[in-house]
């Protein structure tokens, strides 16, 4: 188990040594079981002979075990086109961007200034002011004329301009005393990690789904050659109680049962096509394309395809290791606690610095002049004294989602061991009951033969043929049925240990 994890683990061991309220239930996940509820089995409950150690590296691309080529185009196209896998990427830069933003706290901040102002008054002595306008350039008959009201006035003006030229560089800095704003991008670091375990977690849902889907239409064209079979088979029974009707031998009634259960069977046709039908749409859906976009490569093949004859399934703990959404609950933990560490450290005083570097000239040759530039610094030392009790109750809020991450957690922990153990179950299960369906597929096919003989002879009514078809029917049908779960508890199973995901 990786360094990484064992942080997880020994955090929860302190928990339940120490007796936090509630969380003596906490989940811990490793070969020792130590600590919490939740003691990690060392071996699979339902495991059996044909279980080997996990490939981790075959379990990424577990479909290809499946030898069909349809499939492998369907689960690259959806792993490539998905809307969901898309969003889940972008969800990625998302965090990574807040992360940043958080980043962006423990450095300092500056700004920079630059200003110019130009102010002009005028002055006129005497005992008398006339305002004659307050423009600084004019016409050549208004110079004029205020030479000749000044001469005939008395009165004496003067004109002063003033121009300053100014900028400023402002720096601010809360540094970081005692690792508040570090926790906080902690938290965010866990954030992102967390986004890129959802990412991959998308993947094997959709990687599930697909595959799951897929069964679903090849069930159902399975389904439909039986039906379609079994109409022949009636469709000649039929044709035989007609000419035994024609030749005397037989009557009315007889024709009208084997019409009547011919019928019957092709009742069931529209149904299995249109389930053939919306799950290529659906197929379409989950791989990014409009209806019909996948018609041409589900039409390679038109079978279920084969389960796989051994499994690789490893131990418990290597699951957990491996599924996508264990590791994002894990990586929630993570962020939780560190968030619940900074708004401690919100009761701890902090130091804020700024400063100002600043210059002023009248002209903009002297801006830059070591006269005109003048420096400030502050630094300020702060701490909290009286906050009506919101420092205290921000930590209860962080403690209590900390206490929900880690039952999350451990939750995540138990379905998975569950899914597990659940799919074993499934796989060992229709596997026995498909071989006894296939012994008795073949009785019910002789049994039928040997009844439409026998009605031939004249030996048996037509009632024995009729029952001897539906039979067949209704064993082959849940042959199929049965076959399909096998593959679907294969695909849950895989699913189950975490497969499916690709780095990006």
């Amino acid at each position: 188990m990786s360094a990484h994890n064992l942080t997880l683990w020994q955090y929860l061991r302190a928990l339940a040594v120490f007796g936090a309220a509630g969380l003596s239930g906490c989940a811990t996940v490793g070969s020792s079981g130590v600590g919490g509820v939740v003691a990690v089995p060392r071996r699979w409950q339902a495991g059996n002979a044909k279980t080997g150690a996990l490939d981790a590296a075959a379990l990424a691309t577990w479909w290809e075990r499946f030898r069909d080529p349809a499939l492998n185009e369907l689960v690259r196209a959806a792993l490539v086109a998905s809307p969901d896998v898309r969003t889940a990427v972008s969800k990625i830069a998302e965090s990574r961007a807040r992360r940043g933003v958080e980043r962006a706290s423990l450095f300092p901040w500056l700004t920079a200034g630059a200003s110019a102002s130009t102010s002009r008054q005028e002055n006129r002595g005497g005992s008398n002011t006339v305002q004659l306008g307050t423009g600084s350039t004019g016409s050549t008959s208004t110079g004029v004329t205020t030479d000749l009201l000044q001469q005939s006035t008395g009165l004496s003006q003067s004109t002063t301009r003033t121009q300053s030229y100014s900028g400023s560089l402002d720096a601010s800095w809360e540094v970081d005393l005692f690792g508040k704003q570090w926790q906080n991008v902690k938290a965010r670091s866990a954030d992102l990690a967390q986004a890129q375990e959802n990412f991959y977690a998308a993947q094997v849902s959709l990687v599930a789904e697909v595959a799951e889907e897929y069964v679903v239409l090849r069930q159902a064209e399975e389904r439909l050659a039986v039906v379609e079979g079994s109409v022949a088979t009636r469709s000649e029974t039929l044709q035989i109680t007609q000419w035994r009707e024609q030749a005397g031998q037989g009557n009315a009634l007889e024709t009208q049962q084997s019409l009547s259960t011919l019928e019957e069977a092709r009742a069931a046709i529209p149904a299995y096509k249109e389930t053939i039908g919306q799950s290529c749409n659906r197929l379409a859906l989950l791989v990014g394309r409009t209806p019909g976009g996948v018609n041409a490569i589900v039409a390679k093949t038109h079978s279920i395809p084969a389960a796989p004859a051994r499994l690789a399934i490893g131990i418990p703990a290597e699951t957990l290791a491996q599924r996508p959404d264990v590791r994002a609950a894990e990586q929630a933990v993570y962020a939780a606690v560190a968030r619940t560490k900074s708004a401690q450290r919100e009761r701890l005083p902090s130091l804020n610095i700024s400063g100002t570097l600043s210059t002023e000239a009248l002209s903009s040759g002297r801006i830059f002049s070591p006269q005109a530039i003048a420096a400030s610094l502050l630094a300020e030392l702060t701490a909290p004294i009286f906050k009506g009790g919101q420092i205290t109750s921000t930590i209860m809020v962080q403690t209590e989602l900390e206490r929900q991450a880690l039952l999350t957690y451990e939750s995540t922990v138990l379905t998975a061991l569950s899914e597990v153990e659940n799919a074993l179950i499934s796989v060992q299960r229709t596997a026995e009951r498909l071989a006894i369906l296939v012994r008795a597929s073949a009785a019910a096919r002789l049994a039928q033969q040997l009844a439409v003989q026998r009605y031939t002879a004249g030996e048996v009514d037509i009632l024995t043929v009729l029952e001897a078809q539906r039979t067949l029917l209704s064993v082959e049908d849940e042959q199929v049925s049965t076959r399909a779960s096998q593959v679907s508890a294969h695909l849950k199973l895989y699913k189950a240990l975490g497969g499916g995901w690709l780095p990006r």
